[in-house]
């Protein structure tokens, strides 16, 4: 598998600046490692409750996103213990945690259901 992506530091930068530009609340809530560490995406609907997306690759080896739960939305708190459970068990992934109403995200990648 040729992967050339871009340090996971620079990536994540990038999309924090367009989510900056677009008036959309996003922040880094866990740095992990800069060059390739992985990363859980926090979307925070409101009053709707949260999603939770972790990286992950399909079949084919591309990048995409699969729901950390089966439900889709949940409450903040089952969200942050999903959150802190992961960086205990791998302290190097990235968390990004983005606050739009309907769940928008600048990251490629379709979601992947297994």
């Amino acid at each position: 598998m040729d992967d050339h992506r871009l340090p996971t530091h620079v990536w994540v930068s990038a999309k924090i600046r367009q989510c900056n530009q677009d008036l959309v609340p996003a922040y880094v809530r866990h740095k992990g490692e800069l060059q390739g560490g992985s990363l859980i995406l926090k979307l925070d609907l409101f009053g709707k409750g949260c999603r939770v997306l972790t990286q992950a690759r399909d079949l084919d080896g591309k990048l995409g996103w699969m729901s950390a739960f089966k439900e889709g939305l949940v409450s903040h708190e089952k969200a942050e213990d999903y959150i802190a459970r992961a960086i205990s068990r791998d302290p190097d992934v990235w968390v990004v945690e983005i606050e739009h109403a309907e769940g928008w995200h600048p990251f490629e990648g379709k979601e992947i259901s297994f």
